[in-house]
């Protein structure tokens, strides 16, 4: 609640637009991890990982990754979200391929609260594909929720926004 409380300014700017999700992001997970131990923080994400991939992936979704492995596609997870917990959730559902938020850890095992290559949202999700797949030569499928998806989406050749209405995923049939 502390770190909530001292950088709710910030997060207030950034949520309208007038400052940066990205350093307001960074500077909330120094305040929350920093200096914590990495094995400690990456064991309760393996848990939470775990759960999400049981209970947390919508049946649709789940479809659609089903789909997507029966027809040969390289399944990767493109995501915001830290690597603590996407590690476990994407070997969990079979996908071997993670373009995440990482955290950055110090010599001495502990978390800095800081995120190596920055945070992966908006322009650094397109970034992180082409720098993983290449500038060309696939056909890209992307799934999307959020304004920080949309460089990914515009890029797609099957771009699909994901919404939310009355707790189900709305997707195209393949």
């Amino acid at each position: 609640m502390r770190a909530l409380v001292a950088d709710a300014p910030r997060l207030v700017l950034a949520g309208i637009g007038a400052g940066s999700r990205d350093e307001a992001k960074e500077r909330m997970l120094r305040r929350l991890l920093g200096r914590r131990e990495h094995a400690d923080l990456a064991a309760k994400g393996a848990e939470y990982g775990a759960r999400i991939a049981k209970t947390g992936i919508r049946p649709e979704m789940l479809e659609r990754l089903r789909w997507h492995a029966d027809e040969g596609h390289e399944i990767a997870i493109v995501s915001a979200s830290l690597d603590l917990y996407l590690e476990r959730t994407a070997a969990a559902l079979g996908i071997g391929t993670l373009l995440c938020s990482r955290m950055d850890v110090d010599a001495d095992g502990r978390v800095t609260g800081k995120l190596i290559g920055g945070n992966c949202r908006g322009p650094a999700k397109l970034r992180r594909i082409r720098e993983h797949f290449g500038e060309g030569g696939y056909e890209l499928w992307a799934y999307g929720d959020s304004a920080g998806d949309a460089e990914m989406l515009a890029a797609a050749d099957h771009p699909v926004r994901v919404h939310h209405r009355t707790g189900r995923l709305r997707l195209p049939t393949p």
